[in-house]
């Protein structure tokens, strides 16, 4: 028989390990979402910028994943594109028409679709429909170990898989912001004249006046950068994947939560270095 101090100091220190085991899961959690996490991505990086001089390039792969991304996203970009720009349309619009300059409708317009909506719409729609995609097909090689049969003969799949994918994302992502860009600009004209019965002649002629080529290189360099993120997280959380179909699907959704908050964190840096080194253009 126990007596009751002996009970009570038993009953103590199992409150005490179980707080104790508790906290070291949640500083576990918390390393290997700071530290552990990050550093096996940088290496993935690493190890696929490394992949990419490895020949030979497997055209073939880069082709059929050119193909796939434009399927399922030109379509998409189209229809988000023109209410975009009716909508940066109607809201600079009305903006400018109060301080009384409705001559620089479409310049301002230009500057808004061109530097910053173009890049994040094309990003947006190859992260969400391209690199989930991508992500569910490398989990489930991944899950049915067609990986590791890769490896087993001696076939580097971050060569033969990755290198394809990132580099086709980041080749779309070109073509796509330029289809984002003048899409949502014709979008911007036509909610201009017809619903703001803005003039025709001065939305056009206003593009240039603040405006500049830096402004489209930009936009590119975004849209490519943007398109080898994609594809490097749909990769890493590809290969990362366990747990049978339900691993793969909650490696999809990381996927596209992961690559929005780095799209717009890489959206931010790249924004504020251009305004830093490229000055902008008087009226």
């Amino acid at each position: 028989m126990t007596t009751p101090g002996i009970g009570a100091d038993q009953e103590g220190r199992k409150k005490g390990g179980g707080s104790s085991a508790a906290f070291r899961r949640f500083s576990d959690g918390a390393t290997n979402v700071a530290i552990k996490e990050p550093g096996r991505f940088f290496a993935l990086c690493l190890d696929t910028g490394r992949a990419m001089f490895q020949r030979p390039f497997q055209w073939r792969e880069f082709i059929q994943q050119s193909w796939f991304i434009v399927s399922v996203t030109v379509v998409p970009t189209m229809l988000v594109a023109i209410p975009f720009g009716g909508i940066l349309s109607l809201q600079v619009g009305g903006l400018i028409r109060q301080l009384g300059a409705q001559s620089f409708t479409g310049a301002t317009a230009v500057v808004a679709i061109v530097r910053e909506a173009s890049p994040l719409v094309t990003s947006l729609l190859v992260a969400g429909a391209a690199g989930s995609a991508m992500c569910a097909d490398i989990g489930s090689r991944k899950i049915r170990e067609e990986i590791d049969a890769m490896e087993v003969l001696g076939i580097n799949p971050l060569h033969r898989l990755v290198v394809p994918r990132m580099l086709a994302c980041a080749f779309i992502a070109l073509f796509l912001n330029g289809l984002v860009s003048v899409v949502g600009l014709v979008g911007g004209y036509v909610f201009n004249v017809v619903l703001q019965d803005g003039t025709p002649g001065a939305y056009l002629a206003s593009f240039n006046a603040i405006a500049q080529l830096p402004d489209l290189l930009q936009a590119e360099i975004k849209a490519f950068v943007f398109g080898i993120t994609a594809g490097l997280v749909a990769a890493y959380k590809g290969l990362n994947a366990k747990g049978g179909p339900k691993g793969v699907g909650d490696a999809v959704n990381q996927t596209v939560v992961i690559t929005f908050m780095l799209l717009f964190l890489e959206n931010f840096v790249i924004s504020a270095l251009y305004f830093q080194f490229v000055p902008s253009k008087g009226m």
